[in-house]
């Protein structure tokens, strides 16, 4: 399974001198590391405070993704972000209060204890609107990880939270909220008009599409987790396959396959079964560094043994397969799930 190679080559040229901009689910951050480790130009258009450390930065959203959106989960959630970036559609001001509290449904988890107030949720979230216009509009790469298909949503407004009212913060009401499994068909619909307004106004952008390995830690689905992952990852690699074939602007990289297709054997998982190790990610970056015809880059699991120096393919599944400090807002339902 080590020998396998030529998953994927790039459709479209990529250079260290381009600028490459991120977003979606909690794996995206591994592509984002993996460039500013080799030396290519990603983007941070929210840089944190100076007085912040590494820790807080990260624990705050910053320099997670190249915008403060916390994970992008669905490509509804992402639809609503860049329309009203674009000031084509203006976003639901609903907010939820806790104990004096401000938290913002679109990234309930940037600001664990909540804003001071309305006005600094709202002027902050026009900063992050304001930061994803510029960025999108003359970036020369835009990389999305389809996460999920499973959202939640305002009855009446059809407004799409970032999280489940009542988990992440809010409180849950049966008569305002409602759980939706988004379908192919508005999966693709939602995709297909992001990637169009953005390109409407930088046309020399290019899209590169990845979709998440990492399976469900929960579903609201009346079904085994089990099957809710089969179907949500199926949809989505459908998706993002189909726009990549039919478009000439867009690519897709397979991160998902190299972590569960069956020749791998569930290897590059953590014990829990849920969480990629960090050799698992070193592999899949190889592979994206590969296709890119990039020559110089090492693993990062080659730079790390402290007791057999450096540490070869063969040994990759006996590397440091330590959990990776990677922000995941998912996986905090795990403290919901009873």
């Amino acid at each position: 399974m080590l020998e396998i190679r030529d998953l994927w080559i790039s459709k479209n040229t990529i250079s260290q001198s381009d600028t490459v901009a991120t977003a979606g689910s909690c794996f995206a951050q591994h592509i984002s590391r993996a460039m500013i480790q080799n030396g290519f130009h990603w983007i941070d258009a929210e840089p944190a405070p100076d007085h912040l450390s590494d820790e807080d930065a990260k624990a705050f959203g910053y320099g997670v993704f190249s915008f403060r959106t916390g994970n992008i989960y669905t490509a509804t959630l992402l639809r609503q972000w860049v329309e009203a970036a674009f000031n084509v559609t203006p976003l639901d001001e609903e907010l939820w209060e806790h104990s004096g509290r401000i938290f913002d449904p679109m990234r309930p988890a940037i600001e664990m204890n909540g804003f001071a107030s309305t006005h600094e949720c709202l002027a902050l979230r026009r900063h992050s609107l304001h930061a994803m216009r510029n960025v999108l509009s003359n970036v020369d790469l835009f990389v999305f990880t389809l996460g999920l298909t499973e959202s939640w949503r305002n009855r009446d407004t059809g407004f799409v939270y970032a999280a489940c009212p009542g988990t992440l913060a809010g409180s849950y009401s049966e008569a305002e909220h409602e759980f939706y499994n988004q379908t192919y068909p508005e999966i693709f619909r939602d995709m297909q008009a992001v990637l169009d307004l953005i390109r409407e106004h930088n046309p020399k952008v290019k899209f590169l599409l990845t979709v998440s390995p990492v399976p469900l830690v929960a579903t609201a689905a009346q079904q085994h987790v089990l099957l809710s992952t089969t179907y949500s990852k199926s949809v989505l690699r459908a998706v993002a396959g189909d726009l990549a074939t039919l478009r000439e602007d867009t690519d897709y990289f397979p991160s998902f396959e190299i972590i569960n297709s069956t020749p791998f054997r569930g290897s590059f998982f953590m014990p829990n079964q849920r969480e990629v190790s960090s050799a698992g990610v070193d592999f899949v970056m190889k592979h994206f560094f590969a296709g890119l015809k990039f020559q110089q880059y090492q693993p990062e699991v080659e730079k790390k043994s402290h007791e057999t120096g450096l540490i070869r393919d063969s040994q990759i599944f006996q590397a440091d397969r330590e959990g990776n400090d990677i922000q995941c807002e998912e996986a905090l339902l795990e403290a919901f799930s009873k």
